[in-house]
């Protein structure tokens, strides 16, 4: 029996936040206000705090700033939620050093991002993902496939072939359709955990057996979605559809524009001052933020 051998069909909860890195004034990263959010989102009932993914901006943190926010958030929430530190690289061996390192300061699982920009053909997306799982054998992976941002997409049967790797365990799709849980069950079995990478989708995804979700709306409203996906595991469908829709307008305006900049400017309407997005990302625009703010006060009064 491995390590791993414990793990359930929802090895990371069904609430996941992809949480956003605050910085100071100076653009820095704010350490202390990272462990503050970290633990309100625990309080906000998420089941697990996904650090330096793309709403974390990943892409302009430097590796020692990525392992310094992963290692002030495990210090803080210690074992209450699971910890998962975002990893990927368009480079094998930058992916593989980052997934030990992850794993060295205690991470309870990576979220692998599949290779942006350079564009690999499916037989490098396994050759990729094979290494990055054998490098870090006992700590799990969730393979995230995001085509929108990197240029190319991680096919079902390409998923099928790594199955022989135990440590690969859950998958984040988000290529913004409800087919591609249909078609990573029936290319990888019941038992294989998918999350929905999309909050619009949460629900539909759900219906066809995906067992949560990488929320970055639960910054906001996670207790809310908590109570969505209870509803739906309840039985209680019209229930659950109601939260589906009463949260669509909060949904659709997170991602107006490039995320994160809506949920930075979202989480500083409601008293979370952890700065703008680090260049070449901005402010939101006046427009947005006024069109957030009735949303969110909308909702206030529901």
């Amino acid at each position: 029996m491995t390590a791993l051998a414990h793990l359930s069909p929802t090895p990371f909860g069904r609430l996941l936040t992809a949480m956003v890195t605050p910085f100071d004034r100076e653009g820095n990263v704010d350490l202390a206000l990272a462990g503050r959010l970290a633990r309100y989102l625990v309080d906000e009932g998420s089941d697990g705090i996904v650090v330096c993914g793309t709403t974390g901006e990943s892409p302009t943190l430097s590796w020692d700033e990525q392992y310094q926010l992963l290692e002030t958030v495990k210090n803080v929430v210690g074992n209450k939620v699971k910890v998962l530190a975002g990893t990927g690289s368009n480079s094998t061996d930058e992916a593989i050093e980052a997934t030990v390192k992850a794993f060295e300061v205690g991470a309870d699982g990576a979220l692998v991002v599949v290779p942006y920009y350079n564009k690999p053909p499916q037989e490098g997306l396994e050759s990729h993902f094979r290494a990055v799982a054998n490098s870090a054998p006992e700590l799990p992976l969730m393979l995230y496939n995001i085509p929108g941002r990197t240029g190319c997409s991680l096919h079902p049967a390409t998923v099928k072939k790594l199955m022989d790797c135990q440590n690969i365990v859950s998958f984040k799709a988000a290529s913004g359709t409800v087919s591609e849980v249909t078609d990573l069950r029936m290319a990888c079995g019941s038992g294989f955990a998918i999350y929905s990478g999309d909050d619009a989708l949460l629900l539909p995804m759900l219906s066809v057996g995906a067992v949560g979700v990488v929320s970055v709306a639960s910054h906001i409203v996670g207790r809310r979605l908590k109570i969505m996906i209870d509803s739906f595991y309840k039985g209680q469908f019209t229930d659950a559809l109601g939260y589906h829709e009463q949260l669509q307008p909060l949904f659709k305006a997170l991602f107006a524009t490039t995320n994160p900049i809506p949920v930075k400017a979202a989480l500083e309407i409601i008293g979370w001052e952890v700065g703008s997005p680090r260049k070449p990302l901005i402010s939101l625009n006046k427009v947005m933020k006024e069109d957030l703010v009735d949303i969110i006060n909308s909702l206030r009064q529901i």
